[in-house]
């Protein structure tokens, strides 16, 4: 069944209760996705350099080693801020590649969360109040940001099965639904370079969007692409450094509806999650449309 949420904030005022906000939406949607949860948020617009998000099952093992490590194999500075089970890696933009590289020969079990100059993901099996309390989001800030609870269906109820996925820098997806041609999508994605790592269908839905924008695509028109190609039932929102986007499929099966104000636009996969926000009584409220885009950028 799960559950999405969503808030794109379009002033400064409310950037600093993001998390707050965010964390009050997911937890009304406890009751559709009781076994994993996971909230990406997208940090300020003053970049520090290239965020990575990691996870490790063993956090007192694998991050004390992490930093000194990355730093002697890359040469680069390396900020770790260690967070439960996850750590954001702040390194130079241009070590990047050699970053990932290092992580995956000396530390193949971490798993990478994400990356991006502005995203950061934090997901774990859990409740979403258990979950956001373990990572703190309440007291995180930021432009905009997505949430998910998960009633797994498709694969494991693990943290490689939790929501958002990222495939691609400052970019991740949340799903609610089903994708009937997720196995024949992800070998047409590995003749083109783009790499799946769980096997969850969602994520081929969030490295289909990385491949479209690849090639040159904005968010919303490889969203609409997305609805010739990605078969099945879908609510997708998807996020990017500058941009918010909602999709659903041509039947719209999966509850879904939104609200705008002059200070933000919000998801949630029901009325509840919205509730709560600041001037929702005088917002424009509405059902998303079946196979329609709807993108905000800033």
């Amino acid at each position: 069944m799960c559950g999405i949420v969503g808030l794109f904030l379009k002033t400064e005022t409310l950037r600093p209760q993001l998390g707050a906000l965010l964390t009050d939406m997911l937890i009304t949607m406890t009751d559709r996705g009781p076994d994993s949860a996971g909230i990406a948020i997208y940090g300020s617009d003053e970049s520090d350099g290239l965020r990575i998000t990691v996870q490790s099952d063993t956090p007192d093992l694998d991050f004390p080693l992490l930093a000194g490590r990355i730093q002697a194999a890359t040469g680069g500075a390396v900020a770790l801020r260690v967070i439960d089970t996850h750590a954001v890696l702040t390194v130079p933009e241009d070590r990047g590649e050699a970053v990932l590289a290092v992580l995956a020969e000396h530390f193949p079990a971490l798993r990478v969360m994400g990356s991006g100059t502005s995203m950061e993901i934090f997901k774990e099996v859990g409740l979403p109040a258990d979950v956001a309390a373990r990572f703190h989001i309440r007291e995180m800030a930021g432009t905009h940001g997505i949430g998910h609870t998960r009633m797994a269906t498709e694969s494991a109820v693990t943290t490689d099965g939790a929501h958002p996925f990222s495939t691609g820098p400052d970019q991740c997806l949340v799903h609610n639904g089903s994708l009937s041609n997720h196995n024949s999508l992800r070998r047409q994605l590995a003749r083109e370079g783009i790499k799946v790592t769980s096997q969850n269908d969602s994520e081929v839905a969030a490295a289909y969007l990385t491949w479209r924008m690849g090639q040159g695509a904005r968010l919303d028109e490889a969203m609409e692409s997305g609805l010739k190609d990605l078969d099945g039932f879908f609510t997708f929102v998807v996020g990017t450094r500058d941009g918010f986007g909602v999709v659903r499929d041509p039947i719209a099966c999966k509850p879904a509806v939104m609200a705008e104000t002059d200070d933000y636009v919000a998801f949630g996969s029901e009325y509840r999650a919205l509730a709560g926000l600041p001037g929702i009584d005088a917002a424009r409220v509405w059902e998303p449309e079946p196979a329609t885009v709807y993108f905000w950028e800033r």
